[in-house]
């Protein structure tokens, strides 16, 4: 056998077997049940977590040099208060195998003593992948009515925690896990690089408010595909600082849509290489959706929407440069995020509303340029109404679209 190849198969058996690829050689395995979790819906597992945490992510191998440190979560319901699981960590990769369900406290009171930004966060955690079957339950209908955990008067600007968020997570996978009730988002990605989110189905119902589905702010190379998606706020949410987002194959809805903004809140903001392909929206409040306040800068540019269905969705395909969901003190200013190259290509379906194609873009300079719609055919979900298209200092070219969209600048 010679003797090279058998000192190599010594050294494999000694570090656990012989690798394969779907079977990586240097891995190592924490199971939360081992650290103290109870795993019966009631007890707080929150500390047993982060002890299995903080053991997975400063596991350095015990000399054998691990590269992927696996932390299973048993097929089990385990309550969990609010948790931080912090980086940066000595494993190259970390695994999360979620098999159980994550519960938040069923009542809002329970959150007192704890911050309220958010349930479950990751944070400077690079190579991070969550898979499995199992669920993570909010239970966000206690913060729905009124989101204030103190001063319950103060209603209108209180805001309930995301349920999961990841903040500067490099090389971040999420696949097949159910979300349901958050307390207000589902997911937010903050500040993240190379990201991969599949066959996930959030859930919540569409009178719930805020709870956007997956939130993405500040982040790049990004992947969504073949999500469920169906809640009471935003589907996808792409906010400021983003760029070269790839959504595809999204069933979405009840929810608001697809929606790119609210841009230029305040300040700068800028949002590129945005491509969504292949999604079918069901009876929800918008389609498509691009979204700036006035007075912002910046701009959003090199917008694709592509092979989208409609199926009795209001307001299909929007541009709203005079966003302003308070309907108070909604002003015109000077300055606006400046948006071009969006393109709209093989679209159907059906309109709740008579507005299918809504583009009103800021009155500050040329507006939106380089708007292109070619094979877009929006028909009225009532028989017997006409749908139609609207523009307001809109540049571009339309081609082959029903209704006609005869209202563009050249």
């Amino acid at each position: 056998m010679g003797e090279w190849p058998i000192i190599l198969l010594l050294l494999c058996i000694v570090r656990g077997g012989v690798g394969t690829a779907s079977s990586p050689l240097q891995s190592r395995s924490f199971n939360v049940m081992n650290y103290g979790a109870v795993g019966d819906g009631k007890a707080d597992d929150s500390q047993a977590f982060l002890k299995a945490w903080k053991a997975v992510c400063g596991d350095d191998g015990s000399g054998v040099g691990v590269g992927v440190a696996v932390l299973v979560i048993p097929a089990k319901t385990f309550m969990l208060m609010p948790a931080d699981f912090t980086g940066p960590c000595k494993p190259s990769n970390i695994h999360l195998q979620v098999s159980g369900n994550l519960v938040a406290p069923n009542t809002k009171w329970a959150w007192k003593g704890y911050h309220t930004d958010t349930w479950l966060s990751f944070s400077y955690v690079n190579g991070l992948t969550i898979t499995g079957p199992g669920q993570i339950n909010g239970q966000g209908s206690a913060w729905w009515p009124n989101a204030c955990l103190h001063n319950e008067q103060n209603a209108a600007n209180c805001k309930g925690p995301t349920a999961l968020t990841f903040n500067r997570c490099n090389g971040l996978q999420l696949n097949g896990l159910t979300h349901i009730n958050p307390q207000r988002r589902h997911i937010t990605v903050m500040n993240c690089k190379g990201v991969a989110f599949s066959n996930l189905r959030i859930i919540a119902p569409g009178t719930s408010p805020n709870t956007d589905g997956i939130n993405i702010a500040g982040s790049s190379a990004v992947q969504i595909r073949n999500c469920n998606i169906a809640t009471g706020d935003d589907c996808i949410a792409i906010s400021g600082g983003s760029s070269n987002i790839n959504i595809t194959g999204i069933t979405c809805g009840p929810g608001h849509g697809i929606s790119i903004g609210a841009l230029g809140h305040g300040g700068f903001d800028t949002v590129e290489d945005v491509h969504v392909r292949n999604c079918t929206l069901k009876g929800t409040m918008t389609g498509v959706r691009i979204k700036s306040w006035q007075g912002g800068s910046g701009y959003a540019r090199r917008i694709s929407f592509q092979q989208i269905k409609f199926v009795a969705v209001s307001n299909p395909i929007l541009i709203d440069q005079f966003y302003c969901p308070s309907r108070v003190d909604c002003q015109n200013k000077t300055s606006a995020v400046q948006l071009s190259d969006i393109s709209y290509y093989g679209i159907v379906g059906t309109s709740a509303t008579d507005s299918a194609i809504n583009l009103s873009c800021s009155q500050v300079g040329a507006g939106c340029t380089n708007i292109k719609l070619d094979r877009v055919y929006i028909a009225s979900a009532t028989p017997g109404r006409r749908a139609y298209a609207t523009c307001f200092n809109a540049h571009g070219r339309a081609t082959h679209t029903k209704p006609a969209v005869k209202c563009l600048l050249h």
